[in-house]
């Protein structure tokens, strides 16, 4: 096969697109056309989420998407979150806007790597947090998300020992909230691992009414800080039920486009980074464009696939973390 062709094969070509063309209506166009459905990640940019049919989560989205009678699902945001719709949903195709979406905290655990490292405590039971590949998923005997990692961990006898990657900031935040004592995989997500303290405090100073908002996935030192800790959809929940007026966010800030639609008359300030930008985008989610989208719906590539033996392994914790959720009410 000519490489040229290889390269389109699996996605990766770049094609002209008409600038005279209405991408949204195009887009429609193809949705109805190839009985498709369109999930976008609080993280993606804010023409993305409001060309979605479902926003929100990852797992909650493939959740969604599950449900639906949909025979192609686009996934708006990184390569695990595609994986995962793969696993719920086996028979529909699965696309990805952007191949090269990844993601840090996934790539902070290598499968293999992961594996010997799970051999070390054959007594302890692995949770893994959502946001990891579906090879580790497969390794794993329960998956959590950020809003039930401490309800997951509390379900389990006092005496059961607990391996928790791959992310480290969130298995420090469960272990102090649950008073467990977790091995904890060395992994962390780049977005949420460089908020700068010392300018969210000269901020605050700036802004004293504003409440912090933080992702479990934040350090220490910023959850310390944080006025609410909670997932993307728990903070855009607090955010919209509480009085105040002016909210600082701890994490991706691609979320302040629906807090911002759903609260017009609060403001939201992204958390600066240590670095010299004035907020902290993902580059990776921030690979997926309007333009890759309608040529990913158009082409039907890149096409995500997932080997079945991974699927059939992968599906069993997080059956088993929805078992836990339906026993505690969740």
């Amino acid at each position: 096969m000519d490489i040229f062709e290889e390269i389109k094969l699996k996605g990766y070509a770049e094609e002209y697109i008409d600038p005279t063309l209405d991408l949204f209506d195009e887009i429609e166009k193809l949705k109805k056309e190839k009985n498709a459905v369109i999930l976008a990640h609080y993280y993606q940019d804010a023409d993305i989420q409001d060309i979605a049919d479902y926003i929100g989560d990852s797992l909650g989205l493939s959740q969604q998407a599950a449900k639906t009678d949909a025979d192609i699902i686009v996934f708006a945001g990184v390569h695990f979150m595609a994986e995962t719709a793969k696993i719920l949903s086996p028979t529909k195709k699965v696309l990805l806007p952007d191949v090269k979406a990844g993601c840090s905290l996934a790539d902070s655990c290598p499968p293999h790597l992961f594996k010997k490292f799970k051999e070390q405590y054959p007594d302890h039971l692995v949770i893994t947090y959502v946001n990891c590949t579906a090879e580790l998923k497969a390794l794993s005997d329960i998956v959590c998300t950020s809003s039930n990692a401490v309800q997951i961990v509390e379900s389990l006898p006092l005496e059961q020992k607990i391996i928790f990657g791959p992310d480290k900031n969130l298995g420090a935040y469960v272990a102090k909230k649950t008073g467990r004592d977790l091995v904890l995989w060395n992994g962390a997500c780049m977005v949420h691992e460089i908020f700068s303290r010392e300018k969210i405090t000269k901020l605050k100073e700036r802004h004293p009414g504003a409440k912090l908002l933080a992702h479990p996935e934040c350090e220490d030192v910023i959850l310390q800080m944080a006025d609410y800790i909670g997932s993307t959809t728990g903070i855009l929940k607090y955010a919209t039920s509480q009085p105040g007026k002016e909210f600082i966010v701890a994490t991706e800030p691609g979320i302040i486009h629906q807090m911002q639609k759903d609260n017009p008359d609060k403001v939201f300030i992204p958390a600066p980074p240590n670095n010299n930008c004035a907020c902290n985008d993902c580059p990776h989610m921030k690979r997926n464009t309007l333009e890759k989208l309608y040529l990913c719906l158009k082409n039907e590539l890149p096409e995500i696939e997932v080997p079945h033996d991974i699927i059939v392994r992968a599906v069993k914790p997080i059956e088993r973390m929805l078992e836990i959720s339906a026993q505690l009410g969740l």
